[in-house]
């Protein structure tokens, strides 16, 4: 029985056309197509994706209190000047239960923030290197590896698609995606909140868990996750049951957003999917691959593609991740560009 979720090796990506290079793209593009969900090993970098350089990004969350609070976002410290980039801490009373910062691509090159009237393109708060020495060196290196793993995905679909393969690169060029840190403790018991409803809780193998990551599908193109061996993460299939994302070294879990659902006419699926508590304090590594803020999101040329009127990814990036409750608050602070009319 071919399991829901696959393992694909990725090195042929990064060559030059091959057979190895279109058994590669048939099946991320079966995948893309289907469940909406995969992992993916061999590509160079992958030696972060073990548990000594994991634990080199993740040293951040032994920060002391004080020093995390100087990387606040605006909505949790009124003082601040960040209102999209910067640290979330804990909200005891929400069903997704984490803390974790979200950094720009600044993070890899500290030129490429240019719009300062934008708060999509702002700079990200990090940490003082005395604080944490060769952390933003490794940050800084992991980004740019995942942006890479991110081109040469859009790359396959491209070509799954039918498109010319670098269909995709335009859009992404100047981009402005996020590599995330979270941290998943143990819900405090003490804590006051009623976990017993269907909102916090669910029955997974006959056993009650709790939801620490509420249901939901990502917004935009394409999710690099890095887990930390840690179960937990599920996704719906296609029967709609929920199933387990193995958490294994050396590997990416990848799933796909519902505006690159959208934009392939449903070639393409966004998967929901969500966390379950695992026994022990868990962490994650997403990064969210995505373009340009004034890259125009227009129909692409493929057959039976509902159209739509064009639009700016920021525009959309604004409006839905605004939804999210560690970014709630502060949907009043952008307006939208808009496309201009054709």
């Amino acid at each position: 029985m071919t399991p829901d979720i696959e393992t694909i090796g990725i090195a042929a990506l990064f060559g030059s056309p091959s057979p190895a290079r279109d058994r590669a793209d048939a099946g991320i593009m079966a995948a893309a197509a289907g469940i909406g969900f995969l992992a993916v090993r061999d590509f160079p970098g992958d030696d972060w994706l073990t548990p000594d350089k994991r634990a080199q990004l993740l040293r951040i969350f032994a920060l002391p209190d004080a020093e995390k609070q100087e990387l606040l976002r605006w909505n949790f410290d009124h003082t601040k000047k960040n209102f999209y980039r910067g640290w979330f801490p804990l909200q005891p009373q929400a069903v997704s239960y984490k803390e974790g910062i979200d950094m720009g691509p600044d993070l890899a090159d500290g030129a490429r923030v240019t719009a300062s009237d934008d708060p999509l393109c702002e700079p990200t708060p990090l940490p003082d290197e005395h604080a944490l020495p060769g952390w933003r060196a490794a940050a800084a290196d992991y980004y740019r590896v995942m942006e890479t793993v991110g081109t040469m995905l859009m790359r396959s679909i491209a070509r799954g698609l039918g498109l010319p393969e670098m269909t995709f690169d335009t859009y992404f060029d100047g981009g402005i995606s996020t590599l995330r840190l979270i941290r998943y403790p143990l819900r405090d018991a003490n804590a006051g909140v009623d976990t017993s409803g269907p909102e916090y809780s669910v029955t997974h193998k006959g056993e009650t868990r709790t939801i620490i990551g509420r249901e939901h599908a990502d917004s935009g193109f394409v999710t690099l996750l890095a887990q930390d061996g840690v179960e937990g993460l599920q996704a719906k299939n296609l029967a709609g049951e929920w199933i387990d994302v193995p958490p294994a070294d050396g590997t990416l879990a990848v799933n796909f957003g519902q505006l690159l659902e959208r934009w392939t006419g449903g070639r393409v699926r966004a998967t929901r999917h969500r966390v379950i508590a695992p026994k022990t304090v868990r962490f994650s590594i997403p990064f969210f691959h995505e373009p340009r803020v004034d890259a125009e999101i227009s129909p692409l040329p493929l057959d039976g593609a509902e159209p739509f009127a064009p639009f700016l990814y920021g525009d959309y990036l604004w409006e839905s991740a605004t939804n999210f409750v560690e970014m709630s608050g502060i949907k009043h602070l952008r307006q939208p560009r808009r496309a201009k009319a054709s």
